[in-house]
């Protein structure tokens, strides 16, 4: 899948395969450090070593590989300003869904809409892919909430001391989920402005 973006940088959002993936580790890693860096709660305590975050993203492949994982990049030129994946169950009973994980945008290309833009881009592949239902978590009272809410997410409730902060202070995570289905994924509407005010603000928008 790929799709040009109307940007004030020119943006290309594709989905890699296992190989590219492999191949793009280095601007993949760059991303998750300086999203990290801003103080997201993706996973991981700061300082992330480069090494770390690029052994994390090699570390996918396989995932990608076997169909459990799809990733996009969102690339200015060779560069890797944002990215999306969604993660498939791999139980019979569960493979009507999906989950929407690492969302992030890179500081010098937020307050663009492209945290949105990748949402989108997330939700119409779950479509096309047969997903009926997608969820994720996110930090709670994050900027990031407004985007999901704006773009027709439910909110499912909240749950405390889930992950600790890059600085390691325990913070509640809210669960959020979406019906997509044969319309298409479902939206609120537009709401550009506000998945750029989202983008401004928070650098991750999923764990």
């Amino acid at each position: 899948m790929e799709m040009e973006m109307e940007m004030e940088m020119k943006v290309t959002v594709r989905v890699l395969d296992a190989s590219q993936l492999l191949a793009t580790v280095d601007e993949l890693a760059d991303l998750l450090t300086d999203t990290v860096d801003d103080g997201a709660s993706i996973g991981f305590l700061a300082p992330l070593g480069r090494a770390a975050a690029v052994d994390w993203w090699r570390e996918r492949a396989d995932g990608v590989a076997a169909g459990q994982l799809a990733v996009w990049v969102a690339l200015s030129g060779d560069r890797v300003v944002g990215t999306v994946s969604l993660a498939f169950p791999g139980k019979p009973n569960s493979r009507h869904r999906a989950e929407l994980v690492k969302l992030m945008v890179h500081r010098e290309a937020r307050g663009s809409g492209l945290g949105r833009r990748l949402l989108t881009v997330a939700e119409d592949a779950a479509v096309t892919a047969g997903i009926t239902l997608l969820h994720l978590d996110t930090e709670t009272d994050s900027p990031a909430e407004h985007l999901y809410r704006s773009a027709g997410w439910t909110r499912a409730g909240v749950i405390p001391d889930y992950a600790a902060s890059p600085a390691g202070v325990l913070r509640p995570t809210t669960l959020y989920y979406k019906r997509v289905g044969e319309g298409g994924a479902e939206s609120m509407g537009s709401d550009a402005e506000a998945g750029a005010e989202a983008d401004l603000e928070a650098g991750t928008l999923t764990r």
